[in-house]
């Protein structure tokens, strides 16, 4: 990526610590079941994984909210669960229910996983690389493209589970009765998402997010934000920036209140923290350094709510974030029902303030 080209890039700006107004602006989930267009797709492809892993699909979602909305940031098309896919448990995707996992019930089916080797998982993840090379190409320049991946406590909560549980009872129990393999578990993705993480960028990602969605739901223990969630996010960070130095990554530690987002960037090493519907932001722009780089945080339910309290919300904002190196963006993911035209006077109110 040349020079030139990255001085271009908003977002990219925003994450080396520029203050830009209006902020810069993308949304989590923002290529979704809200667009007619990627329900179109989506039939298309035919099963979600079909979508996920084909590059062709992948890439014409990804594109679809850029050429409709003109977003600063693009977000590569993918899932977090490709990563248990790849790496050989069961992932299926059933309609109207979300994502199921064969659950990781013990030692044994952990052994399974635990070897599987690097060629056959990043075998089974190229068509994302492919399709990480086939976005940045046909992005428009001045837009940064962001890879992802889940943080090791959510993947491994999942995977323990075989589903999302408000509690994460499974995942929680499982850490009660035999920490160690959980703690095996967390060490295993911690190393393969260090390495998609570096081959996302090497495919042409500008910079990337960890989502850390169940920071708010961890085991028992002593600190257990630190144990379960930012010490491995950290160990991904530092395996990143040893083969990308100067990678740009954004951590979204969901749930974890105004004190866990706090500690993000200190000890994770984060380039910005994520910063969910729930936290006061101007509360947390108080507390944190000038320097430190936030993203967030309008509450999904604002966004279909639409109207004043819409523009209230984003004129908050902005206020908060005033002279503040800030990427604008959802405290979660968008929504299926969210009005396509709530998205546009979103981004009216946020570029022209009418």
């Amino acid at each position: 990526m040349g020079e030139a080209r990255a001085q271009d890039r908003k977002v990219l700006r925003v994450l080396s610590g520029e203050a830009i107004s209006p902020p810069p602006a993308w949304m989590m989930r923002q290529a979704g079941r809200y667009l007619p267009e990627y329900r179109a797709t989506r039939a298309e492809a035919g099963s979600f994984l079909d979508l996920c892993y084909n590059p062709a699909f992948a890439t014409e979602v990804t594109l679809q909210p850029i050429r409709r909305f003109g977003f600063e940031a693009s977000i590569l098309f993918s899932d977090i669960l490709v990563i248990p896919h790849a790496l050989g448990q069961g992932v299926r995707f059933v309609e109207g229910e979300g994502p199921r996992l064969d659950a990781l019930e013990g030692r044994a089916e952990f052994e399974k996983l635990r070897d599987v080797g690097d060629d056959a998982i990043f075998s089974h993840l190229a068509p994302v690389f492919e399709a990480v090379t086939s976005i940045r190409a046909a992005l428009p320049q001045e837009t940064t493209l962001l890879g992802f991946c889940g943080a090791p406590w959510t993947v491994a909560s999942y995977m323990i589970g075989g589903r999302g549980t408000p509690d994460l009872a499974p995942a929680r129990a499982l850490a009660a009765s035999d920490v160690g393999l959980v703690e095996a578990l967390i060490d295993r993705l911690v190393c393969v998402q260090t390495e998609y993480l570096i081959r996302q960028f090497r495919a042409g990602a500008d910079a990337v997010q960890i989502f850390e969605s169940h920071a708010g739901v961890l085991p028992e223990g002593d600190d257990a934000l630190s144990r379960w969630s930012l010490k491995p996010i950290a160990k991904m960070i530092a395996g990143v920036r040893a083969e990308v130095p100067d990678a740009k990554i954004i951590v979204f530690c969901r749930g974890s209140g105004l004190d866990g987002h706090a500690r993000v960037v200190p000890e994770t090493g984060a380039s910005a923290v994520g910063v969910d519907w729930g936290v006061d932001l101007k509360a947390l722009r108080e507390r944190v350094p000038t320097t430190t780089v936030t993203q967030g945080n309008l509450h999904p339910e604002t966004l279909i709510a639409g109207g004043a309290a819409l523009d209230a919300e984003v004129d908050a904002i902005l206020a908060a974030t005033h002279g503040l190196p800030h990427i604008f963006n959802l405290g979660h993911g968008i929504t299926p029902q969210t009005p396509v035209a709530h998205v546009e006077r979103m981004l009216a109110r946020l570029r022209e303030g009418v």
